[in-house]
């Protein structure tokens, strides 16, 4: 069983910045076998890939929008997955989650994806 925590999410004013984490654990979970993904759901929208990171540390992928805005990194002291989110717009407002897949690639198909997190909300004002 692993589990993934979301956390950093917030009210942030267009141009600003969050640090989003997601905290992974479980008691047979290795970390570094794990590609992470993250992703976000707008209200009324289907949820789509924001960014991954391979369980090597790279390559990282980006979907078209956030490219050069965003940057994913994983710390494997830490189990942990950071997605830095600078520029911000009120577009990238949604609920963030991040999941984890045991393919060796990063993958934008969310049913590639087995664990889940709960989400953490970011909300971006104009």
């Amino acid at each position: 069983q692993v589990q993934l925590v979301e956390s950093g999410g917030g009210l942030v004013q267009a141009g600003g910045s969050l640090r989003l984490s997601c905290a992974a654990s479980g008691r047979t979970f290795s970390f570094s076998t794990y590609t992470i993904g993250w992703f976000r759901q707008a209200p009324g929208k289907e949820r789509e890939f924001v960014a991954g990171i391979s369980r090597r540390g790279g390559p990282t992928f980006y979907t078209n929008s956030v490219k050069g805005r965003f940057t994913i990194s994983r710390d494997y002291a830490r189990n942990t997955v950071w997605l830095q989110m600078n520029s911000l717009k009120p577009e990238d407002t949604a609920d963030y989650y991040c999941a984890s897949s045991p393919d060796g690639s990063v993958t934008q198909n969310g049913g590639d994806y087995d664990y889940w997190g709960q989400g953490t909300q970011v909300t971006v004002s104009s």
